[in-house]
């Protein structure tokens, strides 16, 4: 790849620094303690102890104890982390020849304030980041048990979800959607082709993972152009953040089961011996045709299954890891036959908006003669190293080469014989370097590069693109300034390369460009904090946008792509006001985003092969919104919770149609906008015993695209309860929920298929997880 010239310079630089720098010669120190549980007093095995500031990691023995030996003197933040517990905290000093002695103890929780990697590149508390955070843990995945990850999603503050039925089903970030919301897996994309379109889904291990991270708003400087909406990170294990090893077994079992013929389960392990470890995890989800008030939506059903194995060697300053996941999924596309039948008729000569009015809810619980499903395979092989140097300036090097081979068949079965009607093909090496540097002074940072080789190619009926190489090649620098206990500071920059070099007639493009940021973080009371930032994003387009001709089921619309478009440049301002302590944890937040030669699907007028004849066009768009986020302790372990998020996107310019001249007019809303939404609930713990009750409610969505329904509000009732027993090497979770209770029937505004199938009624979905340590 041309742009991998820039590659030796900075290993050159990086390599010069680390060796002129002299050792530190100061005399260090030691910090020792124990991690007890508070209900019983009995020591934690396997929590994981972190000096934040230098990156040094370890575990507690049998006893609860742990011990960091030569600290060099200074004020650091430790932290303790351990699955469905509170995270816990402390300021220690370390002084030279000293030892300093911090204990923790652990509780369960409603509420608890997790550490979160993915914005910055270094753990930080959600109320220390620069960006807005959400954030799920271990446990609360299992009991929230979806087999895809949009449904997993949905709910979270400025998260709702696209689908063209349940498998498909992907986040949407402040109402942003496909290219610019970037999917990680580790903090490397997947892979997929889940942008492209509303019938192509992601296909996770969702019941063995660590956690799930999502960043709200411009992420492009550490992850790319097609983070300009907002970045889901999916963090499958403990050590892909904490490299280091650990003795004995640790791992997870989970079973679930519900409504809809859902049932599944997973494992996981981890084993240490001496410095090397050896881990896997495998699952499996099944989930039929779903019910609504109406009926079943036939062809709706999910199998997922997944399996990953992996082994690597932790050194005291470094260590290396080779993981291979292996991915398989098959999942019905609602409808999508039918959509078809109406595209191969002769003379279709009306809309699908019509087509839908005119279906009604007839099919709801019918038996369709034709289903259409998508089988997807994806292998994954990771290799990541790393080398630790606490006395340089640069005191962590960190580099991950990742390879992954996708397969997506969209299969017709009619009259019982299956036929490919389409095979996607997608091949990805991503390779990504990264320098962390030691906190001098005020300073620290991370600067590093990253790199994408691909190909993609496409056979069979919505072979929509030519075949296309992708290369992209960036370089990043993100850092940080402690002006005081109370003033940080945060700027970065960007520049990205990304070159699509198709075959046959089509003319290859390359776009290159900067996105930077700067960002204040101003604590103005005891555990209040006001954070505001500035971005201006960069985003080149997406291979479909450029490439694509002809009948496309997944947008229900013909697209007629544009070789000549241009890049997207965004420019924008998040404003956040956050408060913590002991009894309320509250949070708003309010973002405006102005985007020239925003990208867009504008209808021409015309009616081809059944479909809305749309092109990709460019005009200038504006996002504005916001989320409010209250807890509040009302009495010990009882809270209520509140939320609240918002976003109104429209054109700020009209733009014209270049094939019928049919105009689009200024303040035209954008399509599949989530409309206003609340949720309000009471979680009450006792002992191991949780319960939380909420209302969720939703206004009507009557700001409307040319081409969409209005959708109504709706009110939803759901409940959730689980029982946690805690024991030193044990934590069993039995969980159940309860969705839909007052079984509303509702639909879903950004679903493709609003108006044909409506969202799940009244069900119920248990689980039960045990984790051994």
């Amino acid at each position: 790849m041309r742009s991998t010239s820039f590659l030796l310079p900075v290993l050159i630089l990086a390599v010069l620094l680390c060796a002129w720098a002299p050792a530190a010669v100061a005399q260090t120190g030691t910090l020792r303690g124990t991690v007890t549980l508070e209900a019983t007093g009995s020591p934690l095995h396997h929590a994981t102890v972190r000096i934040v500031q230098l990156g040094l990691t370890v575990e507690t023995n049998e006893a609860g104890e742990y011990i960091f030996s030569n600290v060099p003197p200074g004020t650091y933040e430790v932290s303790v982390h351990m699955a469905a517990l509170t995270d816990a905290r402390q300021t220690v000093t370390i002084t030279a020849g000293g030892t300093t002695t911090a204990d923790f103890s652990l509780r369960l929780s409603p509420v608890r304030e997790l550490v979160v990697v993915t914005a910055s590149g270094r753990e930080q508390t959600g109320f220390e980041t620069f960006q807005a955070i959400s954030t799920l843990d271990t446990i609360e995945l299992a009991a929230r048990a979806q087999p895809s990850l949009g449904q997993m999603l949905d709910g979270l503050p400025g998260v709702a979800r696209r689908s063209f039925g349940p498998g498909s089903s992907r986040p949407v970030l402040r109402g942003f959607d496909g290219d610019r919301v970037l999917i990680l897996r580790d903090g490397i994309r997947t892979g997929s082709l889940s942008s492209q379109s509303a019938d192509h889904g992601e296909s996770f291990d969702l019941l063995n993972l660590d956690r799930i991270e999502v960043v709200k708003g411009p992420a492009t400087l550490l992850y790319g152009s097609n983070a300009i909406g907002g970045v889901v990170n999916t963090i499958s294990r403990h050590h892909e953040i904490h490299a280091h090893p650990h003795p004995g077994m640790t791992g997870s079992i989970t079973g679930l089961g519900g409504s809809n013929h859902s049932y599944g389960g997973g494992l996981s392990f981890e084993y240490g011996h001496h410095n090397w470890m050896f881990w896997g995890s495998s699952s499996g989800q099944y989930n039929g045709d779903y019910n609504t008030p109406l009926g079943k939506v036939p062809n709706s059903r999910i199998r997922t299954a997944n399996g990953t194995f992996g082994a690597g060697y932790y050194g005291d300053r470094g260590y290396f890891a080779v993981s291979q996941t292996i991915e398989d999924a098959r999942y019905g596309i609602p409808f999508a036959a039918e959509f078809e039948s109406e595209e191969e008729e002769e003379g279709a000569g009306h809309a699908p908006d019509e087509f839908l009015a005119a279906m009604g809810s007839g099919f709801i619980g019918g038996v369709p003669e034709e289903l259409v499903d998508v089988k997807v395979r994806r292998y994954n092989t990771r290799f990541s190293a790393g080398y630790r140097l606490p006395d340089r300036p640069i005191e962590s090097l960190r580099v991950v080469l990742d390879y992954v081979d996708y397969r997506h068949l969209e299969i017709e079965t009619a009259d019982g014989i299956e036929t490919v009607g389409t095979t996607f093909d997608n091949e990805q090496i991503v390779y990504r370097v990264a320098f962390d540097q030691r906190r001098t002074g005020r300073f620290s940072g991370q600067f590093g590069i990253w790199g994408l080789v691909r190909a993609y190619r496409t056979t069979g009926a919505e072979a929509l693109a030519p075949p296309v190489d992708q290369t992209a090649f960036a370089a990043f620098l993100l850092e940080e300034m402690t002006l005081s206990d109370r003033l940080r500071l945060q700027f970065g920059g960007r520049f990205e390369h990304n070159r699509y070099s198709p075959e046959g007639a089509v003319p290859e493009r390359s776009f290159n460009g900067f996105s930077g940021a700067a960002g204040v973080h101003l604590g103005l009371w005891s555990g209040g904090a006001f954070v505001a930032n500035y971005t201006h994003s960069f985003r080149a387009p997406a291979l479909e946008e450029l490439y694509n001709f002809g009948p496309h089921i997944g947008s229900l619309t013909f697209e007629i792509g544009s070789p000549d478009l241009t890049s997207e440049t965004a420019d924008g301002v998040d404003l956040s006001l956050r408060h913590r302590n002991g009894h309320i944890r509250a949070e708003a937040n309010f973002f405006f985003y102005g985007i020239r030669n925003f990208i867009f699907l504008a209808p021409t007028g015309n009616i081809e092969d059944g479909l809305i004849e749309a092109e990709f066009l460019q005009s200038r768009s504006r996002f504005l919104g916001g989320e409010v986020k209250l807890d509040v302790e009302l009495f010990r372990d009882v809270w209520f919770l509140g939320g609240l998020d918002v976003v109104d996107a429209k054109l700020t310019r009209a733009v014209t149609s270049s094939t019928t001249g049919v105009v689009t007019p200024a303040n035209t809303p954008l399509p599949r906008i989530p409309p206003l939404r609340g949720r309000l609930g009471v979680e009450a713990r006792y002992r191991g015993f949780s319960l939380r009750p909420e209302i969720v409610l939703a206004a009507a969505q009557d700001h409307l695209f040319v081409t969409e329904t209005r959708t109504p509000g709706y009110t939803v009732v759901n409940l959730e309860a689980s029982y946690t027993i805690a024991r030193p090497h044990r934590l069993h979770v039995f969980s159940l929920t309860a969705f839909n209770l007052n079984d509303e029937l509702y639909r879903n505004h950004l679903s493709f298929i609003k108006d044909l199938a409506p969202e799940m009624g009244r069900g119920i979905r248990f689980s039960y997880t045990v984790r051994f340590f």
